[in-house]
């Protein structure tokens, strides 16, 4: 059996993109995380040992986002996804949404997304 953990609208301020006007100004980021895990006998014991902790998993996501600037938000995305996945073993597949509300779009829109499944 699999559940599903979703972390939606996780905000940030970083500095990713493509334009050195981005990089020096930056802007806030927003995250989806949809994270397939695994059951093991958390759900029985009612445990948070053997399933995904979403404190700890916001605190990576956090992390790479924060961190060192991406040009693309799909290698952003994909980057937390692995991370992810790699950190928690439960976690069966990470399906990541990346928001840029402040794209340098020369038109008016909402934000540009990006989503990643990691793995594939």
């Amino acid at each position: 059996m699999n559940y599903v953990i979703r972390l939606k609208n996780c905000a940030f301020f970083a500095r990713h993109g493509v334009h050195d006007e981005e990089e020096r100004m930056g802007q806030r980021f927003y995250v989806d995380a949809e994270l397939a895990v695994e059951v093991q006998d958390a759900v029985e014991l009612d445990s948070v040992e053997g399933t995904v902790d979403y404190g700890a998993a916001f605190r990576v996501i956090e992390e790479i986002v924060t961190g060192r600037r991406r040009y693309l938000i799909e290698a952003l995305a994909s980057d937390i996804a692995r991370a992810l996945c790699e950190r928690f073993a439960p976690i069966t597949q990470a399906i990541i949404t990346v928001r840029k509300p402040n794209a340098p779009v020369n038109g008016v829109l909402d934000h540009v997304e990006v989503t990643i499944a990691w793995p594939q």
